[in-house]
């Protein structure tokens, strides 16, 4: 019998956070947001840092941490952080392609935890991060109030060692829409249809549904 816990350390000695004085009671905390149009136009790296009392909710686009609309981004990452306490999600992938994102605790975060948004982004690798208690939110999305710690809108990423539990509903999602939309829509990229590039040693468990998700559907062809 598995007895073993989740063990994530929240703490690091550089911290970033909201307002200690209304931050918690608007649900309005710090964000950051990393957006220049073109591939390698700017690179964001962020490792052992502290994120708390960050994003903010009913605000689109204000997450703990935003890789927005800029292509592919081979030179950066968000390695080793503790996100925490969050209003709005804790890291988000928008339009991007070839990001790392390692070795991260992230806990008692609102909505999606780990988000890829329009369907459009692949070649990620998401490896060895530890989501616990992601909590329901009414936000943004409807899916919000089902929340899963991985919400993947594209299986061509990669998917090594990650661990979910404690989600008010599931652990991994895999929701893939039958073309990328929003500002990344085109006709010609098929999630659902999409190879799926890795999904090893990930596990998840104490979740409020369904560790593993696939809904609406995937069939995964050769040529998408």
């Amino acid at each position: 019998l598995e007895m073993r816990a989740e063990v994530g350390l929240l703490t690091r000695n550089v911290v970033y956070k909201g307002a200690d004085d209304d931050s918690v009671a608007n649900k309005y905390g710090a964000h950051i947001m990393l957006h220049s149009p073109g591939d390698e136009s700017v690179i964001g790296r962020f490792s052992y840092i502290e994120l708390r009392q960050v994003g903010q909710a009913f605000q689109l686009g204000r997450y703990p941490i935003h890789f927005h609309m800029i292509g592919t981004v081979h030179n950066s990452y968000i390695k080793g952080n503790a996100i925490h306490h969050t209003y709005n999600r804790a890291c988000t992938l928008h339009g991007i392609h070839y990001l790392t994102i390692e070795n991260n605790v992230a806990y008692e975060t609102m909505g999606h935890t780990i988000f890829f948004e329009d369907g459009i982004e692949t070649k990620n690798m998401i490896k060895n991060n530890l989501v616990i208690k992601t909590k329901r939110a009414w936000s943004l999305l409807n899916t919000d109030q089902t929340p899963a710690s991985f919400w993947i809108t594209n299986p061509d990423n990669q998917f090594i060692g990650n661990h979910a539990a404690g989600s008010d509903r599931y652990g991994f999602w895999f929701n893939m829409p039958i073309t990328a939309n929003g500002p990344s829509y085109d006709p010609n990229v098929c999630p659902q249809y999409e190879q799926l590039g890795e999904f090893t040693g990930n596990v998840a468990h104490s979740n409020g549904r369904y560790g593993l998700r696939i809904f609406e559907k995937f069939i995964p062809v050769t040529n998408p």
